[in-house]
């Protein structure tokens, strides 16, 4: 059987530019290494920024900086308890996306 390319399957098979655009900029988001350390850590366990900061030996400002990226990609929430902020994973699909990475450097 001979290689045939079907272009117009292809062509309508692909996601739309709007949609290639936010993948784009989420990738972005994961390529930072302290973006996936505080992703890391909150998949442990809900954190406050200071509670991150103390992990990730770093300063609260550099994590709150990072904490607000990961807010705009909706990665991660927060809610409030008294005066502190509690963040967490958004939902369970960073998990996933997270063990599918893993997964594929495992392998």
């Amino acid at each position: 059987m001979e290689y045939e390319l079907n272009t117009e399957n292809l062509l309508d098979n692909m996601p739309d530019e709007e949609l290639i655009y936010n993948m784009a900029e989420l990738f972005k988001v994961f390529s930072d290494s302290t973006r996936v350390r505080i992703l890391c850590a909150l998949g442990l366990s809900e954190l406050t920024v200071g509670d991150i900061a103390k992990v990730l030996e770093m300063n609260q400002s550099a994590i709150s900086h990072q904490l607000r990226m990961l807010k705009q990609a909706r990665l991660v929430k927060f809610r409030r308890d008294g005066k502190n902020l509690i963040y967490s994973l958004a939902d369970d699909h960073v998990k996933t996306i997270f063990s599918q990475i893993t997964e594929h450097i495992m392998e």
